[in-house]
């Protein structure tokens, strides 16, 4: 078989091919976890990222190679979840902005897209790492460069890049000794390849390009605690209306101000996120017709939602009362807080666990996202929150070092406000950064003082592996309890309770005056304060506090400071 170019069609079923091969394989991705912990999650990230954009791709129903790329582009962005699949976006959103330009896509364009897509991708990591999805990313684009000049054949041209792909993985234990002790390949170059080989099956006919059942795909991340749709006894505003803009001209700020003027002026709630030629549209109002209408004069419109919230708050009434007045009193009236001055400074946080959200309402979290180690919520749930703070400057605490690559691409997509990231990359971190916020400092004051905090935490949890493993040179048998620190293993036990002091032990230093202790789901009161009783004997010096986190997979989250 020969194929010496690719139109819209093939394009489109090669990528939607690729998508379902990395669905299908995302859980073999998961286990390539380095530390067998349940929540491994590298192939979810990537899959439900890439399962974004490709829903736009396959909602496009007389494709150009322009309009898919900037589907790819768009989707793959907003989509974005975890390190692995913001990287997987910058990835593609480099690959697009090349073919977008491209009438036909033939073995040089490949090239020069996959070149783009790696110079992309290292550009949105700080510090990157070798024997990473980069690394694997980067010797397919050499690859390219080297095969493009001798080959016309994109088949050909494919299988060998990949071929050379899945070499470089194989040695991506020999960059990164965590791995080869682990016994594993790099996880998020191992998806890269799976992506890779089913667009190829797509483009040989070998593979279904149909995408799995809508409920397998990205499900967004619930905010722990949101404002309610309306006012206790009214709503002024009955229909959440939210659709996509497929921008015709060039986009521009007076375009946008436009656009927001009128729909303020008949409804609120209203959030425009514009990225390339794609804008996103959210807002609450009693003539949705009129908000389409006016979005049809800038554009084509698709994923059209709207929703009946009267009818979704008399449900809400009946079904959970109690759980809307917690909402309503943590959040607050949302039309109250549109009118309202906004204030200087408002917080965002990640965590999960009923008790931990309550701790971060209670030292002044504005708004709390659903996540953390067993789900990263994607950029657009980051920014969805960011937009529900009514406030000049907002702090995102993403409290898990996964999401503060998501977290970094929705400061740069925000409109409106400042944006500041707080690095904070467990729950405690994040905990000890808000409670120093000082509301006399500027936004870089409060970032640099809040960063030194974060410094003179270290942080333990207790969770168990999922396979049998070495680290450290320490063998790990599955169902055994592992104690994990900011570096690396720090005890292996078959008690939680046990694990976790022996985690503590390996955590405190002469230095330490404070010990605090999260215990999760399922975990007893009685064993928990057992274990607060014995570090405060085991550590005489330093003031000990337990508290019920309840949250998933970690028996206990704890820190030293």
């Amino acid at each position: 078989m020969v194929m010496n170019s690719l139109d819209a069609g093939a394009l489109k079923n090669a990528f939607l091919a690729g998508a379902r091969c990395l669905e299908a394989n995302k859980e073999r991705i998961n286990e390539l976890n380095v530390f067998p912990v349940p929540d491994g999650d590298t192939g979810t990230n990537m899959s439900m990222t890439m399962l974004t954009a490709a829903r736009e791709v396959e909602a496009i129903t007389d494709p150009t190679i322009a309009a898919l790329a900037r589907a790819i582009a768009s989707g793959s962005l907003r989509g974005a979840r975890g390190n692995s699949g913001v990287i997987l976006s910058q990835l593609f959103r480099g690959i697009s902005r090349e073919l977008g330009t491209a009438d036909l896509v033939t073995t040089q364009v490949l090239s020069d897209a996959f070149n783009r897509g790696v110079e992309t991708a290292y550009k949105a990591v700080m510090k990157p790492k070798e024997g990473t999805i980069l690394t694997v990313a980067r010797g397919m684009a050499e690859k390219a460069s080297q095969l493009a000049p001798e080959t016309d054949d994109i088949i050909e041209f494919a299988r060998e890049m990949i071929a050379h792909g899945e070499y470089v993985l194989s040695q991506t234990p020999e960059m990164l000794p965590v791995l080869k002790e682990a016994g594993v390949v790099d996880s998020g170059g191992q998806g890269l390849i799976e992506v890779a080989r089913g667009c190829l099956e797509g483009l040989e006919g070998n593979a279904p390009v149909s995408l799995p059942a809508a409920e397998t795909a990205a499900k967004p991340a619930q905010p722990a605690a949101r404002a309610a749709y309306t006012e206790k006894a009214e709503i002024r505003f009955g229909y959440c209306t939210e659709f996509l803009i497929n921008l015709q001209d060039a986009w521009s700020e007076e375009k946008e101000q436009d656009l927001k003027s009128f729909l303020s002026s008949i409804g609120d709630s209203l959030v425009v996120v514009a990225d390339d030629e794609i804008v996103k549209v959210h807002v609450h109002t009693n003539d949705p017709g009129k908000a389409l209408q006016k979005a049809l004069t800038l554009g084509s419109l698709s994923r059209i939602k709207i929703d009946n919230m009267r009818e979704e708050h008399e449900e809400r009434l009946i079904q959970n009362a109690s759980q809307l007045a917690r909402e309503q009193r943590a959040a607050g009236d949302s039309a109250e807080q549109e009118s309202a001055p906004a204030k200087k400074s408002g917080f965002v946080a990640v965590c999960a666990g009923e008790g931990l959200c309550e701790i971060f309402r209670g030292i002044g979290a504005d708004e709390l996202i659903e996540g953390g180690q067993t789900m990263n919520p994607s950029t657009e749930d980051i920014l969805r929150a960011v937009d529900r703070v009514h406030a000049g400057t907002v702090y995102l605490l993403p409290n898990n070092k996964n999401i503060i690559l998501a977290a970094r691409q929705a400061q740069l997509l925000a409109k409106g406000k400042q944006v500041v990231v707080i690095p904070s990359q467990t729950v405690p971190q994040g905990i000890a950064a808000l409670i120093n916020y000082s509301p006399d400092l500027s936004a870089e004051e409060n970032l640099g003082l809040m960063e030194e905090e974060m410094k003179r935490v270290r942080t333990g949890q207790v969770t168990y592996a999922v396979r049998d493993t070495s680290i450290d040179g320490r063998e790990i048998a599955c169902g055994d309890l592992i104690g994990l620190g900011d570096s690396g293993l720090l005890a292996v036990g078959k008690n939680p309770a046990d694990t976790a002091f022996e985690t503590l032990r390996a955590m405190v230093t002469p230095e330490t005056e404070l010990i605090t202790v999260y215990y999760g789901n399922g975990t007893p009161d009685e064993e928990a304060k057992a274990l607060c009783a014995r570090a405060q004997e085991a550590f005489p010096s330093c003031e000990v506090e337990c508290h019920d986190g309840g949250q998933p997979v970690y028996y206990y989250l704890m820190s030293a400071e």
